[in-house]
């Protein structure tokens, strides 16, 4: 029998069953640069980059093992420039007795392969995604039953499940499962990167990079310099490198935001992660090890392990029991258009312009920055959900709608309701001025909240909590913000909401 084994652009595992159980002599496997997917939003070009030239090294490490490869590039004169005509037209001329493919990580894949079927003249089986250490029957029994999903009792499960940072009796390592408010502290005078890996650039990425300035001259971002590990082996450096000179200090200031320093101490780890070319579990391993080995603090190690074990497989989870209507959701009737600038950089506003440069020039930005920065504005603003949604997974090298539509959609702007969040990430400037030093050097001042030097993140925050005051008035993490609210008297409530109304304005206009 005969297998043609499809493998997508993030799915470069040779841990899947896809390729365990490969026949060498008999099955081929099938890879496909297609313009479908490289442009269905505007991608990164550095995404695009380093998934192509990802893909054509997995292919070369799959013949140098000695299976059959049928690799199609994008600019082959026949290729249809669609996942599933390519799957047909190799089933035309293969005649494979069976179609295999890995589940997609999106749910618009999931829905065209099973339409697929019915175009098959061979059956398709779709095989579970192993990489993740929580499956779908698994996260659906711990979700069934519970009013409210929290991650952080998830993240507790799955840490007993997998026994990481679990001490023989049960009980967390360090006495506490938790260990996030030893994670705040803002940037100390000096703060930076250490230095960080920049891999060689071999002949097949200087083709990918060719291809990817000659066919995607308008998609977004700066192409070069180009640092990405694009092999397995690439990429297991570049969680040496971490664990051994970034990990120590990533507990403390992974929540602190600088000037001009995309990195900080965090660990570019997610685009292999999401990739596959890194497994989550062996990175989770690799940071309790540090940790015993007294090589890295606790709230160092057990803040990275929670995003991996923890975030990551939660989010995934929530998507997949949710979908697809998750994406429709728009709790906050949130319908302002999304600002030219997110694409542009062009703001007067310090913080944005530099976590918007940050993703411009390296499809990365630190969480913080995605969450209390972009998103914070997004959500202060009432930026349509969907819109930021496509925005965040087009910009990013880590993107993929499984992962970052929940922690758009429901994380960053509460448009979920609360499905994720118990409350909204909403801050005003007085957050980025005390976790970052971007305000220093910015037209506007975090202290005034009235005036044309005002803050933009101070009134909008304001009429935010004013507009949305019926939903949130009785959340009990929010009732001393409301009660502050209270206590100013009609004229300054009456100023902030028009100097709010004058920030939409200029936003709309491209002045802010």
């Amino acid at each position: 029998m005969t297998v043609l084994r499809v493998v997508l652009g993030d799915q470069l595992s040779a841990q899947l069953d896809i390729v365990a159980t490969a026949d060498k002599g008999r099955d081929t496997f099938l890879l496909a640069e297609v313009m479908t997917e490289a442009n269905y939003v505007r991608h990164h070009v550095k995404k695009i980059a380093f998934l192509f030239s990802a893909m054509r090294h997995f292919a070369e490490a799959l013949r140098s093992a000695g299976y059959k490869v049928r690799y199609v590039t994008l600019e082959d004169e026949d290729n249809s420039q669609s996942l599933d005509g390519e799957i047909l037209r190799a089933v035309e001329e293969l005649r494979p007795s069976r179609v295999d493919i890995t589940e997609p990580g999106e749910w618009r894949l999931r829905e065209r392969f099973e339409s697929l079927r019915l175009a098959l003249s061979v059956p398709l089986k779709i095989l579970p995604d192993t990489r993740f250490l929580c499956s779908h029957t698994e996260f659906n029994a711990w979700a069934d039953g519970k009013r409210e999903l929290r991650m952080e009792y998830f993240y507790r499960e799955m840490r007993r499940r997998h026994d990481i940072l679990v001490e023989p009796d049960g009980k967390p390592t360090g006495s506490q499962w938790n260990f996030d408010a030893a994670n705040r502290k803002p940037p100390k005078a000096g703060l930076n990167s250490p230095p960080r890996l920049s891999f060689r650039k071999d002949a097949i990425t200087l083709d990918v990079l060719n291809l990817v300035r000659r066919r995607f001259p308008d998609h977004y971002g700066r192409l070069e310099p180009f640092h990405f590990a694009v092999t397995r082996r690439q990429a297991l450096r570049e969680l040496e490198h971490f664990i051994k000179h970034i990990l120590p200090g990533f507990g403390d200031y992974q929540d602190a935001m600088v000037r001009d320093e995309p990195y900080l101490r965090h660990s570019l780890l997610a685009a292999y992660i999401n990739a596959g070319l890194l497994y989550p579990l062996e990175v989770c391993r690799q940071a309790e090890i540090a940790f015993h080995s007294g090589h890295a603090p606790l709230n160092s190690v057990e803040g990275f392990i929670r995003q991996i074990l923890g975030w990551r497989e939660y989010v995934r989870g929530i998507y997949w029991r949710f979908m697809p209507n998750y994406l429709e959701r728009n709790a906050l009737d949130a319908t302002e258009q999304l600002p030219w600038f997110y694409w542009s950089g062009g703001t007067q506003m310090g913080c944005m312009a530099q976590a918007l440069g940050h993703t411009y020039d390296h499809a990365y930005s630190h969480h913080i920055q995605r969450l209390m920065i972009t998103g914070n504005f997004a959500l202060l603003a009432g930026i349509d959900p969907k819109a930021v949604h496509e925005w965040y997974l087009a910009v990013y090298a880590d993107a993929y709608e499984w992962v970052e539509a929940p922690n758009t959609i429901g994380m960053s702007l509460f448009a979920d309701g609360g499905l994720l969040a118990s409350k909204p990430y909403a801050a005003s400037a007085n957050y980025i001025k005390r976790m970052s030093n971007f305000c220093g050097s910015c037209t506007y001042d975090p202290s005034i909240s009235v005036g044309e030097r005002a803050c933009p993140f101070n009134a909008l925050y304001w009429d935010f909590l004013a507009r949305h005051r019926e939903r949130f008035s009785g959340n009990r993490r929010m009732l001393y913000t409301y009660a502050t609210w209270d206590k100013m008297d009609a004229g300054k409530q009456v100023a902030l909401r028009n100097q709010a109304t004058a920030h939409l304005i200029a936003m709309r206009e491209g002045r802010l």
